[in-house]
């Protein structure tokens, strides 16, 4: 009997049931498929946040990264978890008072409008536009890591690997809406967090000591000192400059609004960051330990993001193995799932529902969005059959998009109240062109991009928060109503937190 195929058949099962299940819970209205009707609980919540976070590059990006690049990573892995605290502790609280406040935005280019006031739409078209470009990538990067699975671990066909993902993950995602990818992302951590942690310690006892394993690992890659001797000031900013992209990805700040209270958010961030350092930790170990088991007993590995899966088949009982491989279709499908909704919130909320002169019922909308999923998914799905994409690439550059284009104006909109309409607007183009810029311009004598000197996010987040700030003092002041809107929320932040 094989186990492993029989694991992931009642994984994908599962999955199935809770989209089944959230479709008769959730779906009615547009507020109950885009945001669960804002009574997502903290548990849910903070694993649903880091699981749609962390995604397959948690399982194979980061060890294969640490499998190349060593101790560098763990600058990268600083930076995220900084990140991931203060955006649990600026954005979360108050994003999740003043999207309700400000007419029930479901989304964030409906809370940019609501927040300038402005109902022109200009301003949730290019947010929904930076939005889908971004996910696009985002997702497609999910289904390279579905491919890459299957792939490996089945002797499947790499692009068969990457529709069978698409579909499940677009079968709950169509039913359950917000609920369903919420509930799925939950059970999703949980596998997630059990197999970060059994995968290195097993790994680790197939060596004496830890100085046996260190042993075997320096021989490939440099110890901590070496490393960091060897690294600029520029090389490590650009590093922890991961953390910057917490405040504008929008499949991780959704959940901020769709929680129950804003009391709650201190129990999600304990639960969240908790869940956060142990899995990285893993993800590090997985890596790190791959690296000296490889050396030590001489194993050809082709691909350096695919050690999970090399060490769930040759470590393990085949009916753990097909836990510790749908741990990978956990990570892959959790953000797929979250981020597929997202790009059809927008492509509904901002764009279809913004500009149609129609009077359009709540199961409409529902569907249009179920129709935009779909699509979206199909898009990303013909960008990923690309068998030789690198995982943590393509979630490098649609990170950076995202923490550039939307991270300094949810920041700016948050907390200051002379921001204005001229200035978000200019702060999301900058944001995003800076960073598309810097990955695909050739300027350097050697025909290089700027990215190969630092990563994007950095001179990203720069240029549209100089931007933000410039063009709203040059700006008109904004008017008294959203100034005093402004201080109303704060207020009410202030009250409900107490």
């Amino acid at each position: 009997m094989n186990y492993t195929y029989l694991t992931l058949t009642l994984y994908f099962a599962l999955m199935l049931g809770i989209g089944l299940y959230a479709a008769k819970k959730s779906t009615s209205s547009l507020s109950g498929y885009m945001l669960g009707g804002r009574k997502v609980s903290p548990h849910v919540t903070a694993l649903s946040a880091g699981a749609s976070d962390m995604s397959g590059w948690m399982l194979m990006g980061l060890p294969g990264a640490m499998f190349i690049s060593g101790f560098d990573t763990l600058w990268v892995a600083v930076g995220l978890v900084f990140g991931a605290w203060a955006n649990y502790k600026l954005v979360a609280p108050r994003l999740r008072v003043y999207t309700e406040v400000a007419n029930d935005a479901l989304t964030l280019p409906d809370f940019f409008a609501q927040r300038f006031d402005k109902n022109d739409g200009t301003i949730k078209l290019v947010s929904a536009v930076v939005i889908i470009i971004f996910f696009t990538l985002y997702t497609s990067a999910g289904l390279v890591g579905g491919g890459k699975l299957f792939e490996s671990a089945f002797g499947v066909d790499y692009q068969i690997g990457v529709m069978v993902t698409m579909l499940v993950v677009v079968a709950y995602t169509l039913l359950g809406g917000f609920l369903a990818v919420s509930l799925t992302d939950f059970v999703q951590g949980v596998i997630m967090f059990i197999a970060l942690v059994m995968v290195p310690i097993v790994a680790f006892n197939h060596f004496d000591s830890s100085e046996s394993m260190l042993a075997f690992t320096m021989e490939k890659i440099p110890s901590i000192s070496e490393s960091y001797a060897e690294l600029t000031i520029l090389a490590i900013c650009s590093s922890l400059a991961w953390g910057l992209g917490y405040f504008g990805q929008p499949h991780i700040i959704v959940r901020f609004m769709a929680i129950d209270s804003v009391k709650n958010i201190k129990v999600a961030r304990r639960i969240g960051m908790s869940w956060m350092t142990v899995t990285i930790i893993g993800a590090l170990a997985t890596g790190l330990t791959g690296v000296a088991y490889v050396n030590k007993f001489n194993v050809k590995l082709s691909d350096p993001e695919t050690i999970f899966i090399f060490f769930s088949n040759v470590l393990f009982h085949p009916l753990i193995s097909g836990f510790l491989l749908a741990a990978i279709l956990a990570a892959v499908m959790s953000t797929i799932s979250s981020q597929l909704l997202v790009s059809s919130s927008s492509l509904t909320e901002d764009i279809y529902r913004t500009f149609s002169k129609k009077t359009l019922s709540q199961q409409r909308l529902v569907n249009v969005g179920r129709i935009c999923v779909f699509v979206v998914a199909l898009i990303s799905a013909m960008i990923a059959m690309n068998p030789s994409s690198s995982i943590l690439n393509i979630v490098s550059n649609a990170w950076a998009g995202f923490g550039a284009a939307f991270g300094p104006l949810i920041l700016f909109s948050l907390l200051w109240e002379r921001v204005t309409y001229k200035g978000a607007i200019a702060g999301i183009i900058s944001g995003a062109v800076t960073v598309l810029l810097w990955i695909y311009l050739p300027v350097l004598a050697d025909g290089s991009t700027l990215s190969s000197v630092v990563y994007e996010i950095l001179p990203g987040f720069i240029i549209s928060s100089i931007t933000i700030w410039g063009v709203s003092l040059w700006d008109t002041s904004p008017s008294k109503s959203i100034t005093d809107t402004f201080k109303a929320m704060n207020h009410q932040l202030i009250q409900r937190s107490s």
